[in-house]
């Protein structure tokens, strides 16, 4: 009997860790966060130019109360399942401690059910893709407890490509295209030289 009932506390004991263990999964959380972005659907931002303005609050028709666990709120740029295909460094899971469509933090601020923007300049290391925008609520034990996106639940709507810096400016793009005149000016200025030289020597 005690052996029964020592196997059936380390069978407990066993599911609550998986459990802990397992995390956080998207597919538990509840859209009651909306969001909205400044940008139109297909514009491009250019990294360390351009800016975009996100906007969030509370969706008020869920129940009163209903945001009480709400400590803080952190806007990610995520990316859009045109720019996840074949890049399993960007795959979605539904384990939000594995998922790996939102990579980029944009802000963190305090919880507040109305009146939240920010402004975020596209920094300079964002890789080119398509993207969507998700904020998430977390409780105060720092674990997601809700979220809003700019999207719609198919990720393919409200969305916007960020076009990375090429690490090439105008300046040397003149620069190159000046060096490579000069190279076949004096290539050419070589051989005309050496023509010559070949017809003073023979005629003498």
């Amino acid at each position: 009997m005690a052996a029964i009932e020592g196997f059936l506390v380390a069978s407990l004991l066993l599911s609550c860790l998986a459990s802990t263990s397992y995390g956080v999964t998207f597919s538990s959380l509840q859209k009651t966060l909306v969001v909205s972005t400044s940008n139109k659907q297909g514009k491009v931002l250019k990294c360390g130019e351009d800016n975009i303005t996100i906007t969030w609050s509370y969706n008020n028709s869920f129940p009163a109360g209903t945001d009480s666990a709400y400590k803080t709120v952190k806007v990610k740029l995520c990316y859009a399942p045109i720019s996840q295909q074949d890049r399993a460094w960007r795959k979605t899971v539904d384990n939000l401690e594995k998922d790996k469509t939102c990579q980029h933090k944009i802000v963190s601020r305090p919880y507040s059910p109305s009146n939240n923007n920010f402004t975020w300049s596209v920094e300079r290391d964002v890789p080119t893709a398509t993207y969507f925008i998700r904020a998430y609520a977390y409780n105060s034990a720092d674990e997601e407890v809700a979220f809003g996106q700019n999207t719609d639940a198919h990720k393919t709507t409200n969305l916007f490509q960020v076009e990375a810096i090429s690490g090439r400016h105008a300046s040397l793009d003149i620069a190159s295209v000046c060096f490579s005149v000069f190279a076949v000016v004096s290539l050419f200025g070589f051989f005309f030289l050496e023509k010559r030289k070949a017809k003073s020597s023979q005629q003498k």
